[in-house]
């Protein structure tokens, strides 16, 4: 699945993290400051935030893109001469720019934010009559918001064109290697099925998945800071009372709470979901079979292959019932659990109408980052279960046993039909 399209898997994704740390410390601890050396200096620390769009190509901005591009081209530079891959364009320079472009949208966001304070506190001031405003003005303080959303969307719709084509290329890097050994791989069960729909699944799957992953990293690394500076406004927490960081500590409770229960509820979907796949296509194998040969799909034989689909499906239902509980409840209760939080802010009248707005998005945006695992758990279970199944063509090309329930179906097969 991975060597088909990155160059040594193994390597590749641990230098790309090694790499990508290095970078990351390197810019805080010193990185920052040499965009002085082209003109581009750092913003000063008691330097209010820019509002608006202009602040995605203010100075600092600027150099961090350059920063980006020369991490980039020295790790691109590096594995093409190390180990050259005939699809590392793809795998290196477009997910290069994937991760700009996802890096670009979270700023976006954190811009956004930035916006929300003084427009509500003005908005605050109007409705309480203490503001003297026009509509011309009211307008131009919206107008930030509007390019904001304008630039953003399309950003996203372009980054999305180009996420699907980098995964389409991922999956023809799949359906070619598999091919290319296709004499090995041929004997495995439903080897046609696992290259066309589980390649075309696992793309898919990936296309969301790991898309969303990324922002998730980079959407907490972007508004921790931010989170950070707004809990000057929170003194206590309900319940706790005075705790050091109280918004961090409010965030990384409540969602490891959520988290742990989701993945507890959901323990025996992977294995269900695997074993769907095999009944399913045990049943479309027969049913294929029938076609061409009439001693096949007899109705005998059906009605025990569907038996075992809806013996399946009912006990995938079954477990999802409790799960859906679980993640449902927890889901709503997130919904009002920031201002929760906030009641003894609210009470004691120590924030305003553009705090709570920028410290709710903020906060809103931590945690739906924590939450990665909780809000993917369904994927993420139909992902294990179509790895599983292309485990047996990797295993098969490495020389390796067949995972224990091919290697049942293979003594399976040989018992019906010893020749």
């Amino acid at each position: 699945m991975f060597v088909s399209f990155f160059p040594q898997p193994k390597l590749f994704f641990t230098s790309a993290a090694v790499w990508s740390l290095a970078a990351i410390l390197f810019w805080f601890f010193g990185g920052e400051q040499l965009g002085a050396l082209f003109g581009l200096p750092p913003a000063a620390a008691d330097a209010p935030p820019i509002i608006g769009i202009t602040v995605l190509w203010s100075q600092p901005f600027l150099w961090f893109y350059m920063y980006f591009a020369i991490a980039t081209m020295i790790f691109y530079g590096f594995w093409r001469l190390y180990s050259p891959h005939p699809w590392q364009n793809w795998s290196i320079l477009v997910s290069a720019v994937i991760l700009f472009l996802i890096y670009f949208t979270v700023q976006i966001s954190v811009a956004v934010n930035n916006w929300y304070g003084p427009f509500f506190d003005y908005v605050q001031g109007l409705m309480g009559k203490t503001v003297e405003s026009t509509s011309g003005e009211f307008y131009t303080k919206l107008a930030p918001f509007v390019w904001l959303a304008l630039v953003g969307m399309n950003v996203q719709v372009v980054n999305n064109f180009i996420v699907s084509h980098w995964i389409f290329r991922w999956r023809t890097a799949m359906n070619d290697y598999f091919m290319a050994n296709w004499s090995r791989l041929r004997h495995i069960e439903g080897a046609s099925q696992r290259i066309q729909e589980d390649t075309m699944r696992f793309s898919q799957i990936m296309e969301d998945l790991g898309t969303s992953f990324v922002q998730s990293i980079m959407t907490l690394i972007a508004f921790l800071p931010v989170m950070i500076q707004l809990q000057a406004h929170i003194t206590e927490l309900p319940v706790i009372g005075a705790v050091p960081q109280p918004l961090v500590v409010a965030a990384l409770g409540w969602c490891l709470f959520g988290t742990i229960s989701v993945m507890v509820a959901g323990l025996k979907l992977p294995g269900l979901q695997f074993r769907n796949q095999r009944v399913e296509a045990a049943y479309r194998k027969e049913l294929v079979y029938g076609e061409d040969h009439a001693d096949r799909a007899q109705p005998i034989t059906t009605a025990e292959l569907f038996t075992n689909v809806r013996r399946n499906y009912f006990r995938l239902y079954f477990h999802y019932i409790y799960f859906n509980v679980v993640r449902y409840t927890y889901l709503q209760a997130d919904n009002i659990f920031q201002f929760f939080i906030l009641a003894p802010s609210f009470v004691a009248h120590k924030i305003t109408l553009g705090a709570m707005n920028q410290i709710l998005n903020a906060f809103g945006k931590v945690t739906n980052s924590l939450q990665f695992l909780l809000n993917s758990w369904s994927t993420i279970v139909e992902l294990q279960s179509v790895q599983k199944r292309l485990r047996a063509f990797e295993a098969t090309l490495q020389g390796e046993p067949l995972p224990d329930i091919d290697q049942r179906y293979l003594t399976r097969q040989s018992a019906e039909d010893p020749a």
